[in-house]
């Protein structure tokens, strides 16, 4: 099995904490960031992992993740091809043909990935979004119609689902994804139009890290987790 992550992105919003690094490649819990998703594929039986970067960094990433068991291949863009384009960019860099898994690279999620796959192969769509419920950052106050104020709650999850950012792909749709842009505005929305997308839903750990707090917050949970470390 093969899997293409998303490392393009940079880390403009964690200043220095990112020591010039790609976001991808920031230190959490002493290692590179895509290290630890590149570590879950692994235990899940992915092989080869196809990394989509910028043109350039490609010695970077093989030697921040060397060693961590899959094979790992650089797809370096020779420019900017947004999300989208990124993934079907990688998609030329496979060995095999089939089902593919995608993802961002600069996230922490324990996505169960062969139920993933599991589920996208028995409805038999041509892409599958793992969408997940993700943490309000505001806390929630009870009220009466009279606006009495009844209760305050600790911030709860959001009550809607919204894409993390995980796929399951098939050959059909990778053909629908553009060569430079995004696929959610071009080859999700004609899916959707023809029935032939799917949400596998995910209640696990979603962690962002995007700015210098969210990077301190994914540090302490590797290191309250140990299963992680495996």
């Amino acid at each position: 099995m093969e899997a293409i992550v998303l490392a393009g992105g940079k880390a403009e919003r964690l200043g220095d904490a990112a020591a010039g690094r790609p976001k991808s490649l920031v230190a959490v819990g002493g290692r590179p960031l895509l290290a630890w998703q590149i570590g879950r594929l692994a235990r899940a039986g992915v092989g080869r992992v196809i990394v989509s970067c910028l043109g350039g960094q490609e010695e970077s990433f093989l030697a921040e993740l060397h060693g961590l068991g899959p094979d790992i291949v650089c797809a370096g863009e020779p420019e900017r091809l947004g999300r989208g384009g990124g993934i079907r960019f990688a998609a030329g860099f496979r060995e095999e043909t089939g089902d593919v898994l995608a993802m961002n690279g600069d996230e922490l999620v324990d996505v169960d990935f062969p139920a993933l796959l599991e589920r996208h192969r028995v409805t038999g769509a041509a892409a599958t979004v793992t969408v997940a419920r993700p943490p309000s950052q505001f806390g929630q106050v009870e009220l009466t119609d009279d606006d009495l104020v009844t209760g305050f709650h600790e911030a709860g999850q959001v009550p809607y689902w919204v894409n993390c950012g995980i796929y399951a792909l098939s050959e059909a749709a990778l053909a629908r994804f553009p060569e430079k842009g995004d696929h959610e505005t071009t080859a999700f929305p004609e899916l959707v139009a023809e029935g032939d997308l799917r949400a596998f839903r995910h209640e696990g750990t979603w962690l962002t890290v995007n700015t210098p707090k969210e990077l301190r917050r994914a540090d302490e949970y590797v290191s309250e987790h140990p299963e992680w470390l495996a």
